[in-house]
Parts: structure tokens; C-alpha cells; sequence
């Protein structure tokens, strides 16, 4: 079994054939996916999707390069999706200073007042960060220094190996895509591999991040295999054992239950 731990399934991307793709991913031994949401919209789509696909769960949130659309409007409406039985996270969140589409204070505040949502409502949290590493962690440590961990995963991670530590310490879980499988990734190797296996996720991000060989295509879930399978390597583990470590991480983290057979 695996589970792919961030994925848009209710993207565009996927309109023509997401059956298709889903069948894909159980024959691959997909038996769940977290679709986290990018904004408002986004967040309604995920929630509707999860109602209508057994494996699927959802996260809600504003994504940072959506944070100037955030309103107290928007706000409450998140926390009455929260509620929802298929949301499990909030997400994704965080900051994002290399497309820099919405101000970085405006960044800064939506990313707290979610992370202020997630622990009101007892959700984990799913974490964008991309060229944003000192001031994403500098309020992570706030936060988790504030009151009780609800857990927490830095997706598709791509900080260096003391940032990956220092999640770790405080509890946080590490999310590792396709490009672990890159020819010249060799410094995130290092890190996945320095990980403790029980703090690594397995993720597609699809439709992005597609895994070698399949590079530059659009990425679906039934290649978290790969990933998966580069874990292993990194681990010296065989497959199977990575893959029960991985999908207990991912069970614990988002607390849903799955069987041997999709929807069980």
C-alpha cells in the first residue's frame, strides 16, 4: 500500500480522464491521497471531490501566492469546511518569496491566522515554502512554541539538511516529490536520507513534479511509487517495508484509516 500525501487531483489538469488516473493509482497500490486546496474556490472543489471519491481526503487553506484574496469572510468559511469528516488538514499554507504574487507581510499575516485555524480546529497543518526558509521557520517556532502540536508537514521539501533537522526536532514531518529521483538532486537525497524514515511522507504534488523518467509530463498519483522506491533506496530498505513506515506516517499524521482495498 502507499498513500500519495499532496496531490490536486481537481485540478484542470486531470478533467478528461481523472477516472483514468485514479484507476492508475489503485492498480499502482494507491489506497488514499490528500488533496490540499490553493484558496477559497479551490477549497470548496476538494471538499466536493472527497465526497464523490472514497481514497480521496481533503485539506482546505489559502496557498500564499492566493494570501491577498484571504478576508475574515474567507476566514470563517474555512473553518466551517474544516468540519467537514474528509477535510484532514489545513493546507497549503505558507510563504512563497520566489513568485512573490501577494506581499510578504500579507503572506506572513494569512500564513499565522491559518496556522491559528489549524490549531482551533485540531487539524494538521500541510506547508508551502519556496525561497521563504528563515521566515517560514522563524513562525513555525512561534507556533509550535505557542500551545499544543495538532502535526504538521513541510511539502515537497527543498531546505537544506538543518532546516529538515530542526522540523524534525520540533515534531514536524518532512514531505519528499519527484525530484528526489532528478539526476543532479543529489543534496536532497543527502537530506531524505538523513531523515529518520517514521518523519518522511511520500507525495506526487501532481499534476507537478513528475518523477524521472516521466520529468516535464504532468505527474499523477500512481507514481508516488517512484518516489517511494527512491525512499527505500536511500533508506536500504526494501520496498515493501518503506511503504508500511510511510503509509503509518501519513495515517498518523492526517488520522484517517485505511484497509487493503480502496475505500476499506
Amino acid at each position: 500500500m502507499l498513500i500519495d500525501s499532496h496531490c490536486h487531483l481537481n485540478f484542470n489538469a486531470f478533467d478528461s480522464d481523472r477516472d483514468e488516473v485514479l484507476a492508475r493509482a489503485r492498480a499502482a497500490g494507491v489506497v488514499a491521497i490528500i488533496n490540499p486546496a490553493v484558496n477559497l474556490e479551490d477549497s470548496r472543489q476538494v471538499v466536493a471531490l472527497a465526497e464523490q471519491i472514497p481514497e480521496l481526503y481533503a485539506a482546505v487553506g489559502f496557498h500564499p501566492n492566493d494570501a491577498a484574496g484571504f478576508s475574515a469572510a474567507a476566514l470563517s468559511e474555512l473553518r466551517e469546511l474544516a468540519a467537514h469528516p474528509k477535510v484532514v488538514a489545513i493546507g497549503e499554507i505558507g510563504l512563497d518569496y520566489y513568485w512573490d504574487e501577494a506581499p510578504r507581510p500579507v503572506q506572513q499575516k494569512v500564513f499565522e491566522q491559518q496556522l491559528a485555524l489549524a490549531r482551533q480546529v485540531g487539524k494538521p497543518v500541510i506547508i508551502h515554502q519556496r525561497e521563504a526558509a528563515a521566515d517560514t521557520m522563524a513562525i513555525l517556532r512561534r507556533w509550535a512554541a505557542d500551545g499544543p502540536q495538532t502535526g504538521l508537514t513541510l511539502h515537497s521539501f527543498s531546505g537544506d539538511l538543518p532546516m529538515a533537522e530542526e522540523a524534525v526536532d520540533l515534531g514536524f514531518y518532512i514531505g519528499v516529490t519527484g525530484p528526489v529521483t532528478f539526476k543532479k538532486a543529489d543534496d536532497l537525497r543527502a537530506v531524505v536520507s538523513a531523515v529518520p524514515l517514521d518523519r518522511l511522507l511520500v507525495e506526487t504534488d501532481a499534476p507537478f513534479l513528475s518523477p524521472h523518467p516521466f520529468r516535464g509530463k504532468r505527474n499523477e498519483p500512481a507514481r508516488v511509487r517512484l518516489v517511494a522506491e527512491k525512499v527505500a533506496e536511500l533508506h536500504g530498505l526494501p520496498l515493501e517495508t518503506a511503504a508500511r513506515r510511510l503509509v503509518e506516517n501519513t495515517t498518523a499524521l492526517f488520522r484517517i484509516t485505511v484497509g487493503s482495498g480502496i475505500g476499506d
